[in-house]
């Protein structure tokens, strides 16, 4: 693997475990929900925070634990389902779709609730940013093909979530969905051999559908967002 043989080899870079814990721990306390500052701003100053090798582990981490724990509520949510009505639900992490359009009323969007206490629209944003402006140096520190994988979970999600789950599109759940597609975008175009595009994707990437994006303090439309446009536009450039 091109990222492990970066590592053992000239590219190595130095990094340093106890200062990403401490990264972790600050961006985790400090941000999210709770913090009284606007998730721009959140995102923001994350990213910064997060800006050289150390910080672009610990973002790589972040995505990834949020995607880990997005799928097991879902996991945990759809059991809960089978208990009470007896009816089976597949969760498929490879394509969260079919899921979402078969019981979507039935299931909470896990990304507001994840257990580590990082938010959608402030921590998990800023990562995402960190590891799209970070992609071309991302195999000196991580294997960045199951990171891509996360990217695109999360941004399947996000998506599904407009669309089945209840979940209003307001301007920072519009621009989480666009840094997940830029991001994808940036590590895609730094592999050698990048993987297939995920079939929620491919399915969103053959539509045109342009949806309203509401101001987070009110009713009213402030811009548009084509998700499927955009995709098309990044991912097959």
């Amino acid at each position: 693997m091109r990222w492990l043989r970066q590592l053992l080899g000239g590219r190595r870079v130095q990094l340093d475990p106890a200062r990403q814990q401490a990264l972790l721990r600050d961006v985790q306390h400090r941000y999210g929900a709770r913090a009284q500052i606007r998730f721009p701003d959140q995102v923001e100053a994350v990213s910064r925070l997060l800006a050289d090798d150390d910080g672009l582990v610990v973002a790589a981490r972040i995505v990834s634990e949020a995607a880990e724990e997005a799928h097991a509520d879902l996991r945990a949510q759809a059991h809960e389902v089978h208990r009470r009505t007896g009816r089976r639900l597949l969760v498929h992490r490879g394509n969260y779709r079919p899921l979402w359009k078969e019981a979507g009323a039935m299931l909470r969007w896990p990304l507001f609730a994840l257990p580590s206490g990082f938010h959608p629209y402030a921590q998990v944003a800023a990562a995402v940013a960190v590891v799209g402006g970070g992609a071309p140096r991302l195999d000196r520190v991580t294997d960045p093909n199951p990171l891509l994988t996360h990217v695109f979970e999360l941004l399947d999600l996000t998506t599904a979530g407009w669309e089945y789950g209840r979940v209003r599109v307001d301007t920072d759940a519009a621009a989480l969905a666009d840094r997940l597609i830029s991001t994808a975008g940036q590590v895609l175009a730094a592999m050698d051999d990048p993987p297939r595009l995920p079939p929620a994707v491919r399915e969103l990437m053959r539509r045109n559908n342009t949806l309203g994006v509401y101001d987070p303090a009110g009713p009213r439309v402030v811009g548009l967002i084509n998700p499927g446009a955009r995709m098309r536009e990044t991912l097959l450039a």
